[in-house]
């Protein structure tokens, strides 16, 4: 327990850096995911054919792997790219092509009849994503959407295997001043059970306000 406790501090900075990473890769993710599941959804078959390729491939590819496809291969290639954005573009890459599916399943998940409605009025494209698509497949998006971030919570892991000091890295760099691992792995364990634990919350929070929308 004084190991835990003496370990708090130094953890911490770790934890901020897993915290940063994991944001900047959700909001990635988000942002790119959904619009790569508009394009499989309503694109031409010259835009869906490209993002099936991309999500098929990288979601069929270890994070690890990719991790170190990037990190090691692109200074290969003559790109310069630290060991932060390998690590970081790696890990958006991987969970935009996870979102993208989880938009895609969303979005055909709505009645063909909801659209034509939409454009029987007049609504632009936009304006039926807007106000008709997007509504109703809100409810249907949150709950596995929430799995992708609790996901990239735990794949943020990996970027310490490219020396990023983050939470798990932190840890271990403890454990070699200590030689005491057991009391800093429980500990390391408890602190992303405590962000995945308050994340499944905020899911069923979500999928809760939600559940009043009607197909």
């Amino acid at each position: 327990m004084t190991v835990m406790l003496a370990s708090l501090p130094f953890l911490l900075q770790g934890l901020l850096t897993t915290l940063r990473v994991s944001a900047i890769v959700v909001v990635i993710a988000l942002a790119g995911g959904v619009l790569l599941g508009i394009g499989l959804t309503y694109g031409p078959r010259l835009v869906a054919w490209p993002i099936r390729l991309y999500s098929d491939v990288v979601r069929g590819l270890p994070l690890l792997v990719l991790i170190f496809a990037l990190y090691y291969g692109l200074p290969a290639l003559g790109v310069k790219f630290g060991s932060f954005w390998a690590a970081l573009t790696a890990l958006a890459a991987f969970e935009t092509a996870h979102v993208a599916e989880v938009a895609r399943g969303a979005l055909q998940s709505i009645q063909a009849g909801q659209t034509e409605a939409g454009k029987a009025i007049g609504l632009t494209f936009g304006q039926r994503m807007l106000y008709v698509v997007f509504p109703q497949a809100l409810r249907r998006f949150v709950p596995p959407w929430i799995n992708t971030v609790v996901d990239t919570v735990k794949g943020s892991a990996l970027v310490s295997l490219v020396g990023i000091v983050d939470l798990m890295l932190s840890i271990q760099q403890v454990i070699g001043r200590t030689f005491q691992p057991m009391p800093l792995y429980v500990l390391g364990a408890l602190i992303y059970f405590a962000i995945n634990y308050a994340l499944s919350l905020a899911a069923r929070g979500l999928e809760a306000r939600f559940a009043y929308v009607r197909d």
